[in-house]
């Protein structure tokens, strides 16, 4: 065990604080709360404490996950993490002082190169906290733009999206949030949209997957949003814009998605990865931070901070948001995995997760009494109706090592029996057969 400081450092310190002992030195604290009876077990070897560890972590029963929800299994070349876990990264310094830091000013703006590329979309940010708080700092950017205070959301919107969308927006005046139901496809109800859009709504968000997995009109929606005078926010799953329309191309002022799935592992929900972009014309309304390119003294290559609408640099009330922090090794992971599968792997991995969705789906739909609920095109996951619960359903597969998917109950009014269930790349055929096999012992 590594002791920082020795007993005659310990009496030096003391003496110069004017105390003799260190419980003297915490004489203020109650003696109850100071040194309380901890019913703890004694003190492990490092070899005996690991080889505890591993008895507990054998406890864990593994699951063949089905469950996506917004965060999403994909196969991680080992190349990524046997590069971001250099030292050079894991221990770069601050981006703050350039001269210091050109690696990982390199790193955020080859992110920000990569993910303008993918999503066709003129800038993006050094990455946010994860993919709620970007969606929710793009809102704020929208209303700033037109001063408008209506804000129009899917009823197929996260739900997680949602609650962090309401924290944003609770405290701001005037502000409305209004839910547009979906269709019995499970794509937006284009009917009610369009009698909700008015000359006061400040934005729509287009989730394309929504939460279902449903794909979108995303032309038709743009069209009538920018007909209204209003702006559109996209968020969008970033492994499925190699196969379906960028944010770009049907003309969306900001995009954001959840970078999880770009070589980022599940990890319980976390870390996240907030991708944020936007039109050039909006660029100065984004928060954070954008790394660019300029010349030395020497007239060679640099990377620095170019904009940084944040309070700690410049004035408070100029700030577009106060959020203090990116996810700069989680957005290194992400610029590997992309750079690693260019265009053609990422596409090739995006209609593997098509593929195995849509040969799941078609599986369950020939067990008796479970059936595909919507039938809006899907990316890779869908809704599936049971005949029983689904809680029940998840409850009864968890038992036979399957993850079977999300309980829609919990947060849609009337889907108790709705699951939804997710098949990436990582699924082989044989998985999905195992799934369905499972369904018909219910």
């Amino acid at each position: 065990m590594f002791t920082p400081n020795t007993l005659e450092d310990q009496q030096e310190m003391l003496a110069a604080a004017g105390v003799s002992s260190v419980r003297e030195l915490l004489s203020q604290i109650p003696q109850n709360l100071l040194y309380p009876a901890l019913d703890l077990p004694k003190a492990l070897t490092e070899q005996e404490l690991s080889s505890h560890l591993h008895q507990l972590a054998a406890k864990n029963k593994p699951l063949k996950n089905f469950i996506g929800a917004g965060m999403y299994e994909h196969f991680i070349p080992s190349a990524v993490n046997a590069l971001s876990s250099r030292g050079e990264f894991l221990t770069a310094y601050t981006p703050y002082q350039a001269e210091a830091s050109q690696g990982t000013l390199q790193t955020i703006y080859e992110f920000q190169s990569c993910i303008c590329a993918l999503f066709d979309m003129d800038v993006a940010t050094a990455s946010h906290y994860d993919g709620a708080t970007a969606l929710a700092e793009s809102v704020l950017a929208c209303m700033r733009v037109n001063g408008r205070k209506e804000v129009l959301i899917p009823a197929a919107l996260h739900p997680h999206y949602k609650e962090v969308l309401k924290t944003y927006l609770r405290h701001f005046e005037g502000v409305q949030l209004c839910e547009i139901p979906f269709g019995a496809d499970g794509a937006l109800d284009m009917n009610a949209f369009k009698e909700k859009l008015s000359d006061k709504t400040s934005c729509f968000v287009l989730a394309n997957p929504n939460f279902f997995g449903s794909l979108e009109d995303a032309q038709a929606v743009s069209a009538l949003v920018h007909g209204a005078g209003a702006l559109l926010v996209a968020l969008v799953n970033p492994i499925s814009l190699s196969v379906v329309q960028t944010a770009g191309s049907y003309g969306a002022d900001f995009a954001v998605a959840e970078g999880q799935p770009l070589g980022n592992a599940v990890n319980f929900g976390g870390p996240g990865l907030g991708i944020m972009t936007a039109k050039k014309a909006y660029m100065r309304q984004l928060p954070g931070r954008i790394v660019g390119i300029a010349k030395d003294h020497d007239g060679k290559r640099a990377f620095v901070l170019t904009l940084q609408a944040r309070e700690q640099h410049i004035r408070r009330e100029k700030a577009s948001s106060n959020i203090c922090s990116n996810e700069a090794l989680c957005a290194l992971n992400a610029v590997i995995y992309l750079t690693l599968l260019g265009p053609k792997g990422l596409k090739e991995a995006a209609l593997l997760n098509l593929e195995r969705a849509h040969q799941l789906a078609e599986l369950i739909a020939a067990v008796p009494g479970f059936k595909v609920k919507f039938t809006a095109p899907f990316f890779n996951e869908f809704v599936v109706e049971c005949p029983v619960p689904a809680q029940t359903v998840v409850d009864k597969l968890a038992q036979k090592g399957i993850g079977a998917g999300y309980a829609l109950g919990k947060d849609f009014k009337g889907m108790e029996n709705c699951l939804l269930v997710c098949a990436t790349e990582t699924k082989t055929p044989e998985d999905l057969k195992a799934y369905a096999d499972a369904l018909r012992g219910i």
